[in-house]
Order: C-alpha cells, then structure tokens, then sequence
C-alpha cells in the first residue's frame, strides 16, 4: 500500500501551535511528495486553542498513466459536447454511459473505503497551474473555472455512487469550489480562513447528506492541510457510547445553508452522534451547530469524551493540485487548519463532489423521517 502525507492533529488548550512538515513516509517506490513545509502558528476559532501536528501516513491509491488518460480524455469529449460543466440531465446521462465504460484499473482504485482511517487519497491527475486561471474570489464568482475537473470529479463520484446537489448551495451543483471568501473568513463553512474550520460531518443536520465526501486539488502553494479523524480509531466507554447513541440533541444547518436556517418546522427533533451497525461505529456530528448547552451533565460530558477522542486521532492531509481525497462521510469528521488568505489569485482551491452509496445500511431508520429543514438533495442519476 502507499502510505501519503497524514499529520497526527492535537487540540492543546493556550498553546502556540507547531506543525511539523509533512512528507511522505518513504515506504514506496514512488516519488517522493513535494508536501514540506513549516507553517506558522494559527489560532483556531475561539482564539485560545492550537494544533500541534507529527508526521504520519494516509492511506493512497495512485491511477496508472492509462487511467488518467482516459479520464481526461473522456472528460475533454464531454466538455466539448455540451461546452459546459453545468450539469444537465443530458450531460448527466454522458457522464454515466462513459463511467460504466472506464477501465478496470481505475475502478478498482475507485473501491468502497477499506480501512479504519475512513480515508483515501487518490493520485496521478494532473493540474496546470497556469490553465486552470486564478482561484475564484468566492463560488459565487467561479463559473467554468476549471470545468475539466467538474467533469472528471463527476466521473469519479459516479463510478463509486451517485452525486447529489443541493438546491439551496452553490446553486444546486453537483461540484461546488471551496474557496476563502471575504467577508466570510470567521464563519464554519468553507468560504472560511482565519479559523480553525471545526471537524464535523458534511451536512449533518439532514438525512440524506452524501455517504462520500471528494475533495478535489486545484491550487494549494500553503500546503494548507484538511483534518480528518475516524470514529473507528477512538476510545470510548460503554457508558459514553450508550448515551451517544440516542437522540438527544439536534443538529442545526450550517451558514451555507441561509433558507434552512429560517425553516419553520417545530422544534428540531434530537438525533443520535453514533449509531451501531455490523461493522463497527458509525458517527453524525457538528459542534459548532449542536445546541449543547441543552444537553444533560452526563450528555455532555459523553459528548466532550468523544470530541476529545476525535482530536487525539485527527490527522491532516496537505493535498497537492490533482490529489483527490475521499472521506467516508459515516466514519470521519473532517475540517480544515486556518490560514491567511490573499485573495489574489493564488489562494488554496478545493472542487468538492458529494456522493450517496445507494442501498448502505450505515445509519438509523428513523433518519427516513427527519425533514431536513426543507432541504432537497438532487440526485445526478435515476435509481
């Protein structure tokens, strides 16, 4: 197995943080990985707490020349049909009928998730720095930046699920652009800088949230790195467990979702922050958006236990242009270190694609009958 760049991450109350450079461990042949660097120390979000970071390893899958090439190949044909990234149902259907057609090879990579770390990254994509043009200054603002990799993401996405959109983010498409945003550099959203961008579940507060989680790499000359930590790697007791797993606390929509916030559905139903299935623990957890302050002493404290537990095993992974990092959305909690944008072109610049697994059985039923906060999730391909 390749082993790529994966930092240990500790949240450490009032201390001036360290990030040790992150590398590749050596234990392949390949090349080795331009991911050293030194970063200074950031605060995160409430200002007192810090990262300290030790080097370690994520799991990597690497695409042959021969897949790379069919993916830009297949993607260059469908850009030139529909001369558009925006998803149409007809573009949708190509980007189907050419997935099912991709070679062994590059499915075999684009395998379920198959280790503790609830993570992969993929490499062998390759980006231009110079043809992609200047990060966008917000989503709002990115257009066809890029289109290429909307389609070959979609072609990922489709070859280990089915993509979904949402009508109330970025403007019901199926691949957004994280980019920092000004005015937005304090919030927990992706448009975010300046914090520590907490870990959580993507869309957590909504039932139909994707089972996968791609991050694509377009421009990323900070090294800034993504955390990740996975619920299978945590130590917790019984008694934490049993109290995580009924459904006490809600969890609300994030800033990104502006029309869910307004909602007006009742009072928010509680939903459990772990739930068992036959393969072990799978988690549903945000934080910043759970009213804990209505949580019970012992609630609490179970709750606090895990999240320290979460940040005893975070890790974080500094992706380089053409590196996709897949998350398995029901094992791990993701967020980003904080960094000082520029807003001069050159800023970090992630394409996301959300991805659901039809007929996974890794959550509760009683999901099936939360509201969502009126939010719809689309589909990109019919059942």
């Amino acid at each position: 197995m390749l082993l790529g760049s994966f930092v240990s991450v500790r949240w450490t109350p009032g201390r001036a943080a360290t990030v040790k450079s992150p590398c590749f461990s050596g234990l392949s042949s390949a090349a080795p990985h331009p991911h050293a660097v030194s970063r200074p120390a950031v605060p995160t979000r409430n200002g007192t707490d810090h990262l300290d970071m030790t080097t370690g390893a994520a799991p990597v899958r690497q695409l042959d020349a021969t897949g790379v090439g069919e993916l830009r190949q297949v993607a260059e044909k469908i850009l030139a049909e529909f001369g558009t990234s925006a998803t149409s149902p007809e573009l949708l259907a190509r980007v189907a009928e050419f997935a099912a057609e991709l070679s062994e090879s590059t499915r075999h990579e684009l395998r379920p998730v198959d280790t503790d770390a609830g993570l992969f990254v993929l490499r062998g994509l390759e980006v231009d720095d110079t043809e992609i043009g200047p990060t966008p200054s917000s989503w709002a603002t990115a257009g066809a930046s890029a289109a290429l990799y909307d389609i070959v993401l979609l072609l990922l996405a489709t070859v280990m699920g089915n993509p979904i959109a949402w009508e109330g983010q970025q403007d019901g498409r199926f691949v957004h652009n994280i980019v920092p945003a000004p005015g937005h550099e304090n919030e927990q959203t992706g448009a975010s800088s300046t914090v520590l961008l907490s870990p959580h579940t993507e869309d957590a507060f909504h039932p139909g949230r994707a089972h996968l989680l791609m991050l694509g790499c377009m421009r990323n000359h900070d090294h800034i790195a993504t955390t990740a930590a996975s619920i299978r790697n945590v130590r917790l007791s019984e008694a934490d467990i049993a109290l995580l797993t009924r459904p006490r606390l809600p969890i609300l929509p994030d800033d990104a979702y502006t029309e869910a916030q307004s909602f007006d559905g009742g009072k928010p139903a509680g939903v459990p922050t772990l739930f068992h299935t036959v393969d072990g623990l799978t988690l549903r957890f945000d934080p910043a958006y759970t009213p804990l302050d209505d949580a019970t002493p012992a609630h609490r404290a179970a709750y606090e236990h895990l999240s320290a537990e979460l940040a005893r095993v975070s890790g974080a992974v500094s992706l380089s242009p053409g590196e996709v990092l897949v998350v398995d959305n029901d094992l791990v909690v993701h967020g980003r270190v904080a960094f000082q944008a520029r807003y001069d072109g050159t800023d970090r610049w992630l394409k996301r694609a959300s991805v659901r697994v039809p007929a996974r059985r890794t959550r509760p039923v009683a999901e099936q009958d939360e509201h969502g906060y009126g939010q719809a999730a689309i589909e990109a391909h019919a059942a």
